[in-house]
């Protein structure tokens, strides 16, 4: 046996590894199976997503709800929705609608009318009789008082004992419960928890056996509750009847659930059904290797979004959190996949057991490849612009915007873009004069260089004709290099001076087509005025 903490519980773990593995490290994986094991399956699956409306959906939640989906997709199974709201007093008002904007946002779409768990409690109700009346289950009048005492009290055991009830409420015949229900006295019902918990097979990690840690010397119980003194039921009832009911074939949850399997394997096997397969993924950590906060505010999708990250770039982010495809595949698409080649590629025989390390790096490196792909595609090119257009009109002059302008300045200066939120920024010259004074950039070139020198090239420079594009340009700049021997970079970084106040991004030549003549001409002179 070996002692294993898992968040605020003991449990003893028994490693029984698959045939000829010998157990890998525990804060990776709980246990190593046969690398060249076949876990993915050949039929059509049945998966759910199952996330709690008491809080907004964060990276971790999303990458279940992936999972499920394209374990669903790949082998043409079903994939279903099914809001676990029992817990009435943390439900936080706008998370259901959070659910259901962030799936369709993401493009996860489910089969089948998504299930709530509190329209259900007549369900729940019919299961919870069959384990009274077979003794599996039995009601509990104990007060807070004395369950709290009783966890206090375990917990102080040497060794503590996760375990902490007596089951004394077990032990009270039929008229003493019924006397204590005509009373009114409030109740829990408790699932009478067998004294060993089976050993159950989970397809990423092997065969695992997991028991709460107890003291014999001062014998206590894992009696979970099933249904509260509300009359809801808990998540582990309505977990279990639901899956079964559903039909759910597969689940994949995080790490943190591995010890809920035991607990949930007992109610299956005491109601006389079939498992689902389970497959627990590895836990979010940071780059530092530290566990994810879910309550930190940038790991929520709402907040991703604000900040300009695109669905597609989310959910291939979200499907390299421990799933690996074949390295030659990889690095063909550097990584990138859209959805529907997720959908063919997803299969469990890649899931790796690690940590998944979150690097925000490799978000934006994804999100500026696919919004690169939509401003090469018509049709998302002018969602684009649709959606950046009003920023605009409340920024800058409405004369200096148009759609035509917007799309010209995205085809030619868009590569430069890792999100579109950047785009009012990046190219404000665009939209109006730069200013030259006050300004760090303008600053930094004219400690630089000489003054002089930059007016002598702008004065020399002189001014387009008009209608002149980008290649007069390039032509135009090219011949005063021959002429009067100035460097190349001086030259165009006077020019970038005068056009755009010397802002990094777009090439001069393409600026100045852009911009129009008039404006540019504008602009040199402007700036030449302003350096003498």
């Amino acid at each position: 046996m070996i002692l294993l903490r898992i968040p605020r519980r003991f449990y003893c773990l028994s490693l029984k590894p698959t045939k000829g593995v010998g157990p890998s490290s525990l804060n990776k994986s709980l246990l190593s199976r046969k690398t060249k094991e076949d876990i993915h399956p050949s039929s059509p699956v049945r998966t759910r997503f199952a996330p709690s409306p008491t809080g907004f959906l964060h990276l971790g939640s999303l990458r279940t709800a992936l999972y499920n989906y394209l374990l669903a997709r790949n082998t043409n199974g079903q994939f279903l929705l099914r809001l676990e709201d029992t817990d009435q007093k943390r439900l936080i008002p706008g998370a259901e609608e959070n659910i259901y904007d962030v799936l369709k946002w993401c493009k996860i779409n489910y089969d089948e009318t998504a299930v709530k768990q509190s329209e259900r409690k007549p369900i729940y109700d019919k299961y919870v009789k069959i384990l009274l009346s077979s003794g599996m289950a039995y009601r509990c009048f104990c007060s807070k008082e004395r369950l709290n005492e009783l966890r206090r009290s375990a917990m102080e055991l040497k060794p503590p004992s996760m375990a902490s009830y007596d089951r004394c409420c077990s032990y009270l015949g039929e008229e003493e419960v019924n006397s204590k229900l005509s009373q009114g006295m409030p109740f829990t019902v408790r699932f009478k928890s067998p004294e060993k918990y089976p050993l159950f097979a989970d397809l990423l990690h092997g065969e695992i056996n997991l028991q709460p840690q107890v003291n014999f010397n001062d014998r206590r119980y894992d009696d979970l509750i099933l249904v509260k003194s509300d009359k809801l039921p808990t998540y582990h009832l309505a977990n279990v009847v639901d899956d079964h009911l559903m039909g759910i074939t597969h689940v994949i949850r995080g790490e943190e659930w591995l010890p809920s399997t035991p607990k949930h394997i007992a109610l299956y096997n005491a109601f006389g059904w079939d498992c689902p397969k389970f497959i627990h993924i590895p836990l979010l950590t940071t780059v530092g290797d530290k566990k994810l906060s879910k309550r930190k505010g940038d790991m929520s999708i709402s907040s991703l979004k604000k900040q300009g990250v695109l669905p597609e770039a989310l959910v291939n982010f979200c499907a390299l959190f421990g799933w690996s495809p074949p390295r030659n595949l990889a690095s063909k698409k550097h990584e990138c996949f859209s959805m529907k080649e997720l959908e063919k590629l997803f299969n469990l025989n890649w899931l790796t057991k690690g940590n998944a390390k979150v690097d925000d790096k490799k978000l934006w490196f994804f999100n500026k490849h696919f919004l690169q792909e939509r401003i090469s595609n018509p049709v998302m090119l002018k969602e684009l612009i649709d959606k950046i257009t009003p920023t605009l009109e409340s920024k800058y002059n409405a004369s200096a915007i148009s759609h035509k302008k917007v799309a010209k300045i995205l085809l030619n200066c868009g590569s430069g873009l890792t999100k579109i939120n950047d785009f009012c920024e990046e190219y404000y010259y665009f939209f109006e004069k730069p200013k030259y004074d006050d300004n760090d950039a303008v600053t930094k070139f004219l400690s630089k260089n000489e003054t002089s020198d930059v007016a002598s090239l702008l004065k020399m420079f002189g001014q387009f004709k008009e209608g002149a594009n980008a290649e007069d340009v390039e032509f135009m700049i090219e011949a005063m290099l021959r002429e009067h021997n100035f460097s190349r970079k001086f030259t165009y970084q006077a020019i970038r001076f005068a056009l755009a106040g010397c802002h990094s991004g777009a090439n001069v030549a393409v600026m100045i087509d852009i911009l129009g003549t008039q404006e540019s001409n504008e602009r040199l002179s402007e700036g030449l005025k302003f350096l003498q």
